[in-house]
């Protein structure tokens, strides 16, 4: 089934009769599809894959990110419910997180969209395999390294090909010509079907978006980056009109702000005026905050997916629930206010300890 990536904000009167009606045809035993209805997809930009609107990461923060019975339970109740896309990078536990990944979908490949990304390095001489991100020696990626990556990865997951194949950062060195003709031989020989970016500058998306297409060569699809309701300082304010005006994909990742925006965290008093709206929302919608959080997300026209962390079957259950909130137009003002007004008290805060 598949629907178009633009989300339809409601009147709350309409609102509550969708809730009523999803709440009657709801499945038993809580799981996130409505009526029994498998999951909508979308287009992820211009590719021919389509993906679930939600879509599951392995790096994982408080369970293992290698082969252990907590995440498998995660991975595996994300594909019961219809989950269909799945994120992974060699840099996760350098390369347990894609074993783990890999174990879990063997015999039901083609039913799954996978995303992995390269790092701009080579391993860290000494890792304890914790759930810290950390890069070892950089490297640039040539033609050679990318190739490298590419089976590395490739083996890790048991697979033939790889659905999205993306840069984890920017290495700084090699030039975006370079770089996408190194990603089109790997799309031509049958490795990779599509390729991308994550955590580059809307500037250098620009540049990947613009380049001149020679021969057949493959162009990049998507970006992979930290978008939610609290990323104000990180996200730049073009990069969604770039990802929008090229027709890219964007798998917007932490909807949570990397769990800052759980319930039950110590909370950072920074965040609490943004909590406080989002809990009198998810209260006033009868819903959950993580609902919110991804709704709000998804409800930007650029977002293809957002790419959660669940670490249990029950915030598998809550996280998907998110794709079928439909917030109303008030209340969606009222979020995106509460958004704008955390990002100018965190750029005071910073402005102050700088002595701006």
């Amino acid at each position: 089934m598949t629907c178009q990536s633009k989300t339809t904000t409601l009147s709350r009167r309409d609102f509550h009769r969708s809730l009523a009606t999803l709440a009657a045809g709801a499945m038993a035993g809580g799981t996130a599809t409505a009526a029994g209805k498998p999951l909508d997809k979308v287009r992820f930009g211009k590719t021919d894959l389509l993906v679930t609107r939600y879509s599951q990461g392995t790096a994982f923060r408080e369970i293992p990110r290698n082969d252990n019975p907590q995440p498998r339970r995660v991975l595996h109740r994300c594909l019961d419910v219809g989950i269909n896309f799945f994120d992974s990078a060699e840099a996760y536990s350098w390369g347990e997180s894609e074993k783990l990944l890999g174990r879990v979908i063997k015999g039901r490949r083609d039913k799954v969209v996978i995303c992995t990304k390269a790092a701009p390095s080579l391993a860290p001489a000494k890792d304890p395999k914790t759930n810290k991100f950390k890069l070892g020696q950089p490297v640039a990626f040539t033609r050679k390294v990318l190739a490298q990556k590419c089976e590395g990865s490739l083996r890790r997951l048991g697979t033939d090909h790889l659905d999205l194949f993306l840069l984890h950062d920017d290495d700084g060195k090699t030039p975006p010509a370079e770089i996408a003709e190194s990603m089109d031989r790997l799309v031509q020989a049958g490795k990779v079907r599509y390729w991308g970016l994550s955590n580059f500058s809307a500037a250098n998306v620009r540049r990947y978006a613009s380049l001149p297409r020679q021969n057949s060569r493959s162009r990049v699809s998507g970006t992979e980056d930290y978008f939610h309701i609290a990323a104000g300082l990180r996200m730049p304010t073009d990069l969604l009109k770039v990802v929008g005006n090229a027709g890219l994909g964007i798998l917007a990742f932490s909807p949570q702000d990397c769990g800052r925006l759980s319930p039950g965290r110590k909370e950072n008093a920074a965040y609490g005026p943004l909590i406080d709206t989002l809990d009198e929302v998810a209260a006033e919608l009868d819903t959950t905050r993580a609902r919110v959080l991804i709704a709000w997300s998804l409800a930007n026209p650029a977002v293809t997916s957002v790419l959660g962390g669940a670490e249990s079957v029950a915030h598998v259950d809550d996280n998907i629930g998110g794709t079928h909130l439909q917030i109303p137009t008030e209340l969606m003002a009222r979020l995106s206010e509460a958004s704008r007004a955390h990002t100018r008290r965190r750029r005071a805060r910073a402005a102050g300890r700088s002595g701006k």
